[in-house]
């Protein structure tokens, strides 16, 4: 590929004739303070925010929650169509602290812990 000073290419700034020095455009993204595993595969996602999600009997979105509670969905951001992740309804809460909760949904066991809420 030939790139010139000043041209951009799939979103590195290519600032002078020397290819040593490129400047890169950052995205900023706040501290993931969120971590969730599931544990019968140890997927692990992570966020900066977190909602809890309640549906309609349509299944539709109803309304959001800042703690969880059985039949709400954990919802991870960023809260757009390009979420981290969104579980199925919470059936169980099986342990709780400050700084973490053990739950079942419908199809899978989660840990989630966090720091800074």
């Amino acid at each position: 590929m030939n790139c010139s000073p000043g041209d951009t290419v799939a979103g590195v700034y290519f600032k002078t004739s020397n290819m040593s020095k490129i400047e890169q455009i950052k995205i900023p993204i706040g501290e993931l303070k969120y971590t969730l595993v599931r544990y019968h595969d140890s997927l692990i996602k992570r966020s900066e925010k977190i909602l809890w999600v309640e549906w309609d009997e349509d299944g539709k979105f109803s309304e959001t929650y800042g703690e969880p509670a059985i039949g709400l969905s954990l919802l991870m951001s960023p809260f757009n169509e390009y979420f981290t992740w969104l579980t199925t309804p919470v059936t169980e809460i099986v342990e709780q602290s400050e700084s973490h909760i053990v739950f079942k949904t419908e199809n899978s066991n989660y840990e989630l812990t966090w720091t800074n809420k």
